[in-house]
């Protein structure tokens, strides 16, 4: 193992890691170019879709249902597709994924396919996202240690941020001349993400051998077990999942918004624009600005005050303000997720054993789509009987208060620094073979606490248990959660 490099030490000390540094990691470039090409074509897809489906059924449902069809696969599956992707290689399950979805988005661009077959075809396509995302998110913490991964995460979050303004943008104006070119684009991504990936990132075993599997079922349950079990995981799970439903409904009710007294016809595809791009373009700016320039130390105290802003920001639509304004305030409340998010998220990962990061991705990603979806699906009712600023003001506030009591419970920096030590500490954790063979290190560094090299070097050697052929036994893999959980 190398010794700790400059970056390293200056982190330990408190300065935020660089841009530059977090881009000296060859493999986070290529990951970083792969979800950048899928995300682009994902949105363009999205837009030429509903397009596509819309001009051949002339219904607004089915051209809805087009579009939704996307959240889909983490409502009735997501935690399961995610366990999956602890079963292979990360890069093997990313390649394959991107594979997939190329194949399949290449036939929703076949002219005369029946609208059922596009719908069905693209349902497939986005079972494959879950696995994708979970294997990526898993892969993290190896290829970037201590503070670069908080950056990292920050610079991936607000890409894709950037990527949904853009793509829906692109994709709406190429689907008003030829919708399937847009998808053919789509499935172009998918081929170059693939072979970036094949290129870039480096094959590591799977996180769970073959002789160490059990149900599907049963492995999946362990994911929501550990997380729930272990009390920081729990609190940054509880946080992640309650404030984007207050975060989502500005954008999910702007058509409507856009739509209400006071707006002229000729300002309403303006407004509801406004109001949509605002929440990712808040997200952009406070991603950027506050991974580079705040301390690590600061980032973790800041997640308290920043969880309550975001609800709290939104309250003043109860004064009905005009759709600039409810734009500013939305932007303001992206901000304030983004100030929290990844963040957590790091401080997720870190107190991850190995071996159980895609599956503990899957349980908090799916809470997060079907809450989000929920949240949206509630206002949108209440704003049938009430008007929408009611609607969004008071449950904006709702969410203050109830983000404030659960922050009652959020446990102390202490807590966090010993579950991460205790991850780091655990048997193979240091060689990232706490299951058995997987190269990652979960717990190797973090903000004040001390690190090991924060690129591919963490994974590069091959740890005891796997070299001598022996694989960890699954007890130790409950040991070292109750290691977590005590911590």
């Amino acid at each position: 193992m190398e010794a700790p490099s400059v970056s390293d030490e200056a982190q330990t000390a408190g300065s935020p890691a660089t841009f530059r540094e977090v881009f000296a990691a060859d493999e986070f470039r290529f990951l970083f170019v792969s979800v950048a090409l899928s995300w682009i074509g994902d949105y363009i897809a999205k837009a030429a879709v509903t397009v596509l489906v819309y001009r051949e059924t002339e219904s607004v449902a089915l051209s809805a249902a087009a579009f939704a069809v996307s959240f889909l696969p983490w409502l009735i599956g997501g935690p399961l597709l995610t366990t999956v992707a602890e079963r292979h290689p990360y890069h093997r399950v990313m390649i394959t994924t991107d594979l997939i979805r190329m194949a399949l988005i290449a036939v929703v661009a076949t002219p005369g396919l029946p609208v059922w077959a596009m719908i069905s075809l693209l349902f497939c396509t986005t079972l494959a996202n879950p696995p994708n995302q979970a294997a990526r998110s898993a892969l993290m913490p190896t290829v970037l240690t201590g503070d670069r991964l908080i950056v990292g995460l920050s610079l991936i979050a607000s890409t894709g941020q950037l990527a949904q303004v853009g793509g829906y943008i692109a994709g709406a104006a190429i689907a008003s001349v030829n919708p399937r070119a847009a998808l053919l684009l789509n499935a172009t991504t998918f081929a170059v993400s693939a072979l970036v990936i094949r290129l870039g990132v480096r094959a590591r075993p799977a996180a769970t051998t073959p002789d160490r599997r059990q149900h599907l079922l049963r492995e999946t349950a362990e994911g929501f077990q550990l997380v729930w079990r272990t009390d920081v995981l729990r609190a940054i799970a509880i946080l992640v999942w309650t404030v984007p439903l207050f975060a989502i409904v500005p954008e999910g009710l702007a058509a409507a918004w856009a739509a209400e007294p006071g707006v002229s016809d000729s300002e309403r595809g303006l407004a509801q624009a406004m109001i949509m791009a605002a929440s990712p373009t808040g997200y952009i700016v406070g991603g950027l600005l506050i991974g580079r320039l705040v301390r690590p130390g600061r980032r973790r105290r800041l997640i308290r005050p920043f969880a309550v802003i975001a609800p709290l920001a939104l309250v003043p639509t109860l004064l009905d303000p005009s759709p600039p304004v409810v734009a500013v305030l939305a932007g303001v409340c992206g901000f304030a997720v983004a100030g929290l998010l990844p963040v957590t998220n790091g401080l997720f990962v870190q107190a991850l054993p190995h071996g159980y990061r895609a599956r503990a991705f899957g349980v908090i990603a799916t809470g997060i789509q079907v809450g989000q979806g929920a949240a949206v699906l509630v206002t949108g009712l209440l704003a049938d009987r009430f008007d929408i600023p009611t609607v969004v003001g008071l449950w904006s506030l709702t969410g203050a208060v109830v983000i404030s009591l659960a922050l009652l419970r959020w446990p102390a920096e202490e807590r966090f620094d010993a579950a991460i030590a205790a991850v780091a500490a655990a048997p193979g954790a240091a060689t990232g073979t706490a299951t058995g063979g997987g190269s990652s290190t979960a717990g190797t560094g973090t903000a004040g606490t001390t690190e090991t090299p924060g690129t591919s070097a963490a994974g590069s050697s091959a740890g005891a248990a796997a070299s001598n052929g022996n694989p960890v036994p699954q007890a130790r893999d409950a040991q070292q959660a109750d290691e977590v959980g005590r911590a």
